[in-house]
């Protein structure tokens, strides 16, 4: 029998025609994968431009430098918990010590500047190289365990390097005061409040780094082992796949991305403390990649702007007449940014595990349901 008489309809039986998609169709109104991306570039690129001023939500206009800083901020520590999503939720490596590469970065270009007055055009790529170098080193250590035994390996080389930096030993990290950028080695593009939209682009184009190499590799190859590594690494290891080289990969490229950030922190902030180093700066990228969704491709970005943003803000209300006006038991707690963003976090879990990203398709997957089956 060939396969013709297999797939030939029955004789009397008229041969079903297929039927052509609706016009407006659910495939119809599909969008590229682009699109979206290209969007929100799009709009992040025009904010410099736009006198807008959202009561409430900024101290001005969306153009103003207090605007703009804080928007920076934001944008930097979004690449950076792009670049710890990329261990945590797309390989699932559970690990304590990712600030240290972010200091990394920030202390080296600093201290680059300093004692050799490097200009920070050569300082940066060096710094990011050093971090680079570092998380490969420490991370072919860190790798020869799993689990627990990953996460506090890790943490012990953070703390090692906290101490590190804050004692001090040879007078040159600043101790508990950090280091100041030197401003004369600096473009003057970057340098005045008047330049503080040079700081912003350099911020956002951080963010576009990082999130994309993220999103390059995780459609890689690479990637797919990435993503059955996190499902089981064992299984990976019987298909005849040594999951150590990938997960060294992802290490060090999540390093590299993090010393990245640490050089734009560094411009942003105009210095560097020790308070990037400690692993309680860790935890906050962890919490952060949580709030937003791990392992989707725009949850850490959301959960990282929102958590800097909220940390900010609430920061500057709690001295304001709005929390003033308020019962001392209302306002002492929320005057308090880990109060208000401890809520937020139980909130998430308790109601939204997937965390931000998947916010929309829980509430779809409700409303479908509300409606019920259509008779």
């Amino acid at each position: 029998m060939t396969d013709t008489d297999v797939t030939a309809p029955a004789a009397g039986t008229p041969a079903a025609s297929p039927e052509p998609p609706a016009p407006g169709g659910a495939r119809g109104r599909r969008l590229p994968r682009w699109a979206a991306p290209a969007a929100a570039l799009a709009a992040a690129l025009s904010l410099p431009f736009s006198t807008l001023h959202p009561p409430g939500l900024f101290e001005g206009a969306l153009n103003s430098p207090p605007t703009l800083h804080l928007l920076a901020f934001c944008l930097v520590f979004g690449g950076l918990a792009t670049s710890y999503d990329l261990l945590y939720g797309r390989v699932g490596l559970l690990s304590f010590g990712h600030a240290l590469y972010f200091a990394c970065g920030a202390y080296t270009a600093a201290l680059l500047m300093r004692l050799l007055e490097l200009p920070l055009l050569w300082a940066a790529p060096l710094a990011v190289a050093g971090g680079t170098l570092l998380s490969l080193l420490l991370g072919a250590v860190s790798l020869r365990v799993n689990g627990i035994a990953l996460a506090m390996v890790t943490l012990a080389f953070a703390q090692a390097g906290s101490i590190l930096v804050s004692r001090d030993p040879g007078r040159t990290t600043g101790g508990e005061e950090g280091l100041s950028l030197d401003t004369s080695l600096v473009p003057a593009a970057f340098v005045g409040v008047a330049n503080t939209v040079n700081l912003y682009w350099a911020a956002l184009a951080y963010a576009v780094v990082a999130v994309g190499l993220v999103w390059w590799l995780t459609a890689s190859p690479v990637g797919r082992v990435w993503q059955g590594i996190r499902a089981n690494e064992q299984r990976v290891a019987v298909l005849g796949v040594n999951p150590y080289p990938y997960k060294l990969a992802a290490f060090t490229v999540g390093g590299g991305l993090a010393s990245l950030g640490g050089v734009a922190y560094l411009l942003v902030t105009g210095g560097v403390t020790p308070a990037i180093t400690t692993a309680e700066f860790t935890l906050t990228l962890l919490v952060m990649v949580a709030l937003g969704g791990a392992g989707s491709r725009w949850g850490p970005l959301l959960g990282a702007v929102l958590y800097t943003y909220a940390d900010h803000r609430l920061l500057q209300l709690g001295g304001s007449d709005v929390f003033a006006a308020l019962p001392a038991w209302l306002a002492a707690p929320l005057s308090q940014p880990l109060f208000v963003l401890g809520v937020l976090f139980v909130l998430m879990v308790f109601f939204a595990p997937g965390g931000l990203a998947a916010l929309p398709g829980r509430v779809r997957s409700a409303l479908r349901d509300r409606k019920g089956p259509r008779v």
